[in-house]
């Protein structure tokens, strides 16, 4: 069935796989994510394993609309995509995430969300906001738990890419399987969940987010609010975004 022009599901039994379907990169616009949201809302209440993937041979996703980043749109840009995560916070089934190429900014924070993480051998992953004057809120809050504050520090404020290897070395990757793999080890990976406790998995992944998930909502607010009261104030945060849009270098003024 489909859920939008942009997001695709299909259900088999308990299990719904997710597709993210914008060309040529998938990038996630506003319309895409609140639609995305309203598909969770059902799912994460009807299935017990959601599967995310990305469609087209070029990326799971190349992140967020750069676009809506616009004075007029960040606000409505953050809440649509944070939302997204708040479902994925209460979810009672696990996610996982299906990469393969460009996995970078907000589709980096949505794979990186998931349970589990399969990347193709050519996948790439990065947070590069930073390039843009910008940087990520969900990151910000989830990076340092997986990959340490270290690591998370080089990810966020150097915008470099990471190759699947790299990302799985620090942790943001479960498994990495050869290229013409992917389907085959995210259904391996399903088959040996499918044989557990489904209530058990249920309570499990429960509890492991009960500890954090207040703590959670309330950093990401507070970031948020910085984000566009203080970040989305600046020059360089404006000149990021119009530097992009009109492909040449950015003019930092520092202000």
């Amino acid at each position: 069935m489909t859920a939008g022009e942009t997001i695709h599901v299909h259900r088999e039994g308990k299990t719904a796989w997710v597709t993210l379907d914008r060309p040529p990169l998938n990038v996630l616009d506003i319309p895409m994510m609140k639609s995305l949201s309203r598909t969770l809302a059902r799912l994460v209440t009807e299935c017990d394993f959601l599967v995310f993937q990305g469609a087209g041979a070029k990326g799971f996703s190349a992140g967020a609309e750069v676009r809506d980043h616009a004075s007029d749109r960040v606000a409505g840009m953050l809440a649509a995509f944070h939302d997204v995560f708040g479902q994925l916070v209460r979810a009672d089934c696990l996610t996982l995430a299906a990469v393969h190429g460009h996995c970078l900014g907000g589709g980096m924070e949505l794979a990186t969300f998931c349970d589990f993480v399969i990347a193709t051998e050519s996948a790439q992953f990065g947070q590069p906001e930073i390039k843009l004057g910008c940087f990520p809120p969900v990151a910000l809050l989830t990076l340092p738990e997986l990959v340490g504050l270290r690591a998370a520090l080089d990810l966020i404020l150097t915008g470099r890419t990471l190759s699947a290897t790299e990302a799985r070395e620090l942790g943001l990757v479960t498994r990495v399987v050869a290229d013409d793999a992917l389907a085959q080890a995210v259904n391996a990976l399903l088959g040996e969940l499918r044989a557990l406790s489904p209530v058990a998995l249920r309570l499990a992944r429960r509890a492991l987010w009960r500890s954090r998930q207040a703590d959670f909502d309330a950093d990401l607010a507070a970031i948020e609010q910085f984000y566009l009261g203080e970040l989305m104030q600046t020059e360089d945060a404006r000149e990021g975004v119009l530097a992009f849009l009109e492909k040449r270098a950015p003019a930092w003024k520092g202000r």
